[in-house]
């Protein structure tokens, strides 16, 4: 099975991130960048499989700019095969509708059986790259998993929800988005850290993909950040003190904020 893992890398969520004035994008160079945290599970899954399946390979792929070399050798650590970075200047801006056009062109270029992401981004949290992938693709989407189970070319997930789980199934090519109640990644070994330096990574740009610079990064970009503002600091709460009419002030006070 050949296994294709998605890995962003991310502002660090645990450090403060900020967006910058001149266009309200993710100030990136002056952040702790570092995986995105849900894809280090969606890598621990796929080697989990590779492990357990003789013959599967896994490549991580990542779309993002020269520093994402960083996380790509951290991804390699951990045991993948490979990877590809598609890397061009003209990507800077890009939304997600014009990431899932440049990641489904290098998709289509690496052909693979399997598709593994995580559920969101920390950065952005939309959730949806996956469905726009599977819909570029023309394949399954198998999205939120807490439990993954491969027979051969069928796939069988426990989809999360509030409730409980749903069981969904599909067969192959397909693509799984995960949450961390899937599993726990492993620590990359020394090993693993030295190996990494000697895999192959190769770089792709938009041309090499058949991707117009028009149709990716700012040119392409059908969705923008109008403004943003920080968020406001925390107000003094408010104090009911029981003179007699207490529960009449609280339950004002709960009508005034819209609770009740």
């Amino acid at each position: 099975m050949k296994i294709v893992v998605l890995v962003k890398q991310v502002p660090d969520s645990g450090a403060e991130r900020n967006l910058r004035a001149e266009d309200n994008t993710v100030d990136r160079a002056s952040a702790n960048n570092v995986i995105n945290e849900m894809d280090e599970y969606a890598l621990e899954e796929a080697l989990r499989i590779q492990e357990a399946h003789g013959g599967s390979t896994v490549t991580v792929l990542t779309m993002g700019p020269e520093r994402a070399t960083e996380s790509i050798r951290k991804a390699l650590s951990m045991g993948p095969d490979g990877a590809v970075h598609v890397l061009d200047d003209a990507l800077s801006g890009t939304d997600a509708l014009g990431t899932s056009k440049v990641l489904a062109a290098a998709l289509k270029r690496l052909e693979p059986d399997l598709v593994l992401c995580g559920a969101e981004s920390t950065d952005a949290r939309g959730q949806v790259l996956p469905h726009m992938l599977a819909e570029r693709l023309g394949v399954a989407a198998l999205t939120g998993a807490r439990k993954l189970t491969v027979d051969g070319s069928q796939l069988t997930i426990e989809r999360q929800t509030e409730e409980g789980y749903e069981v969904v199934t599909a067969a192959t090519p397909a693509i799984v988005s995960v949450w961390d109640t899937i599993n726990e990644p492993r620590y990359p070994s020394f090993k693993g850290i030295m190996a990494a330096k000697k895999k192959p990574v190769e770089t792709l740009t938009l041309a090499d993909l058949g991707v117009s610079a028009d149709e990716a990064g700012w040119a392409g970009a059908l969705t923008t950040v109008a403004s943003h503002a920080k968020r406001p600091p925390r107000s003094a709460g408010v104090k009911v003190t029981d003179d007699g009419e207490g529960g009449t002030k609280l339950v004002e006070f709960l009508v005034s904020e819209k609770f009740v």
